[in-house]
């Protein structure tokens, strides 16, 4: 990717950091959560969208959850074979911008800007990851997300840009990307999530 972006040179610690924080999560039996706000919402849904179904790396469930296979083939003989067709294994990841009845409910009865931490309250546990998109670095439902995080035990890693803001110090990884504009930062964080993506996909499903 870095040769591709070699801008992002600057970034490889935080880079490596994050990935291992990643699998980290997925190791150990937890779950990615992302969110963010504007094009930075549609980056945490398409995070999602890449780890919770193939990607680069074949995922078939009699290679890599072949219990499932046996269990079904007990209980559903008759759809075994469409479930081996087309079930994958996954990278459970879930995205927290998606749900608007709870949104726009928690936002007219108490605060919009905890609208991100309630979820991080009521479907994170110790062992997950979030990951925490903000282009300036500063948006308050995400900091509020993060602060949950710390709090509960959850590890932060943070797409932001130049500055940072004040996420680059509350995360315990921060990929500050060289650039100052919404969609400059933008532009240098989708091929950072897709790497994210691959990566732990190979950890995982890459064979030996």
């Amino acid at each position: 990717m870095i040769k591709r972006y070699p801008e992002l040179e600057i970034c490889r610690g935080d880079l490596n950091a994050a990935v291992e924080t990643i699998c980290e999560g997925f190791r150990g039996g937890g779950k990615l959560i992302t969110c963010g706000n504007g094009g930075s919402a549609a980056d945490a849904m398409h995070i999602v969208g890449e780890l919770m179904k193939d990607f680069l790396q074949p995922r078939r469930i009699e290679d890599f959850n072949p219990e499932f296979v046996k269990r079904a083939q007990e209980l559903f003989p008759s759809d075994v074979e469409f479930f081996k067709a087309n079930l994958q294994c996954a990278l459970p990841a879930i995205s927290l911008v998606g749900e608007t009845s709870l949104m726009t409910a928690f936002a007219n009865d108490r605060a919009s800007n905890l609208i991100f931490a309630q979820q991080v309250f009521g479907l994170g546990k110790c062992g997950d990851v979030l990951l925490a998109i903000s282009t300036s670095g500063n948006s308050d439902n995400v900091l509020f997300a993060v602060e949950v995080a710390k709090i509960m035990g959850i590890k932060v890693v943070a797409m932001t840009g130049r500055r940072g803001g004040r996420l680059r110090h509350l995360s315990d990884v921060s990929i500050c990307v060289p650039a100052d504009s919404a969609y400059t930062i933008q532009e240098f964080h989708l091929p950072i999530y897709h790497m994210f993506c691959i990566a732990a996909e190979n950890e995982f499903f890459g064979g030996d």
